[in-house]
């Protein structure tokens, strides 16, 4: 089963940003907050007036903010922070009034003035990237602790999360908020439930054992099939093996190895089970060992394909795959992905033209993996992800000066982000009736 769209928005939507899992049962709806539940939101309302199609202030993308706003806005403060760029205030205090009064965070919530609906309308992807991305800005920490509130309370009783609360869990959600925890410096170890799983044991349920087929071993699966069976898939593969070492979506850049990733440990009669018994960072090793090969034997790119449709290059899951084998400091495995992100021809730098989320994932990509995103195939991503928001309050020295000023309002729309994950993954959803995540991943989530 695949991963939804925004989780690659993605961890979709990437969709990014999002994640939306085909066969699932959720449908994200923008929902909002009451006057006395976030800063200012009596004050400023985010919603447009009936009929208009101008987007609130303060928010990054110009695309329709329905299913990933929040997602694609945290991903991008994120990628700002990588390369020293200070979000503006009103882009900041735009995602803080999205949290709602239990802590929690929507997809989007479109008028801030009405009270979010809790069992419907709020994410454990969204939460895990907003909280992300509030611990990498200053004076935050209310709006952070609120967050990991709202996830501690929802956390399964396998020790994960699914897109909503009380959704089965799966390896993006449970990934993303693995990574809001350790953002902001919290063990993700030592948030268990109350059996005393932790978020590392339900990440072991998705992996592929030693009963799978040889090439699939190591690989984590999104959602077991009505048998019960788990297929690789590779978003879900990334997103575990970055989580599985207590990682974000932020990773610093990673140091000179020539260390390949060790592939599951099969010898000796071991059975399916292996992977539960695994340490953390072999369920890791596993996990980047098969990323490594999938991506050797493919052109150095992840697929992804709808049903009846042809596989295509999955540009979210690749950056995804940069920044988990980067995190585990096999920085040669890598570069082969990251040079092909960069390569005019893959389709990557139009693929993420004009889109926040998929720009922050191709700068977070380069920042792990040593690149520079101001020069990433002869591309400025910091000048273009700056200028589809507000102007930076400050960008760092290393920028050429040029990339807060673009703004909201002058940038264009031919970019394809998520977009073509978007326009399938919106008419599939509206096919058979699923809903949207938000990641990221995604989804796809980006």
């Amino acid at each position: 089963m695949a991963p939804s769209f925004a989780v690659h928005a993605r961890r979709g939507a990437v969709a990014l940003a999002c994640a939306v899992a085909v066969g699932a049962t959720a449908a994200p709806l923008a929902n909002a907050v009451g006057a006395d539940e976030a800063p200012s939101a009596a004050a400023s309302s985010s919603a447009p007036a009936p009929g208009s199609q101008k987007l609130p202030k303060g928010l990054y993308g110009a695309k329709d903010p329905k299913f990933d706003a929040v997602w694609r806005q945290s991903l991008a403060f994120l990628a700002q922070d990588a390369v020293g760029v200070t979000p503006a205030t009103e882009a900041i205090d735009w995602l803080t009034q999205q949290q709602c009064a239990d802590g929690g965070f929507p997809a989007f919530r479109p008028d801030t003035r009405r009270p979010c609906d809790p069992k419907k309308g709020e994410f454990s992807d969204a939460t895990g990237a907003a909280v992300q991305a509030l611990a990498a800005i200053e004076g935050r920490g209310a709006d952070v602790a609120k967050g990991l509130d709202w996830l501690t309370r929802h956390q399964n009783k396998d020790g994960g999360w699914g897109m909503n609360p009380g959704s089965p869990s799966d390896p993006n959600s449970t990934a993303v908020v693995i990574g809001a925890f350790a953002a902001a410096d919290k063990d993700p170890g030592k948030v268990t439930a109350r059996g005393g799983e932790n978020p590392y044991d339900a990440l072991r349920n998705f992996q592929l054992g030693c009963d799978a087929k040889q090439g699939e071993r190591g690989a984590f699966g999104y959602l077991p099939d009505k048998n019960g069976k788990l297929s690789p898939n590779g978003l879900a593969t990334a997103d575990g093996a970055l989580a599985a070492r207590g990682h974000g979506f932020l990773v610093p850049p990673a140091k000179q190895s020539g260390a390949e990733p060790k592939p599951l440990a099969c010898d000796g009669g071991a059975k399916g089970d292996a992977a539960k018994a695994a340490g953390r960072q072999d369920v890791a090793d596993a996990a980047a060992a098969y990323l490594a090969t999938t991506l050797s034997a493919g052109d150095q790119h992840l697929t992804s394909a709808m049903p009846g449709a042809e596989p295509q290059p999955d540009y979210g899951s690749t950056a995804d795959a940069v920044i988990a084998l980067a995190a585990g400091g096999h920085k040669d495995a890598a570069q082969g992905p990251l040079k092909w992100l960069q390569a005019s021809k893959s389709g990557a730098l139009t693929w993420a033209k004009g889109d926040p989320g998929a720009l922050a994932k191709l700068v977070l990509a380069a920042h792990a993996g040593n690149a520079d995103p101001r020069a990433f195939g002869g591309t400025d991503l910091v000048q273009q992800l700056n200028a589809t928001g507000p102007t930076p309050a400050a960008v760092s020295s290393d920028g050429d000066g040029e990339d807060g000023k673009g703004e909201k309002d002058d940038k264009d729309d031919d970019g394809g982000g998520t977009g073509v994950w978007w326009v399938v993954g919106v008419g599939l959803v509206a096919g058979i009736g699923i809903g949207f995540l938000l990641s990221g991943r995604k989804k796809q989530r980006l």
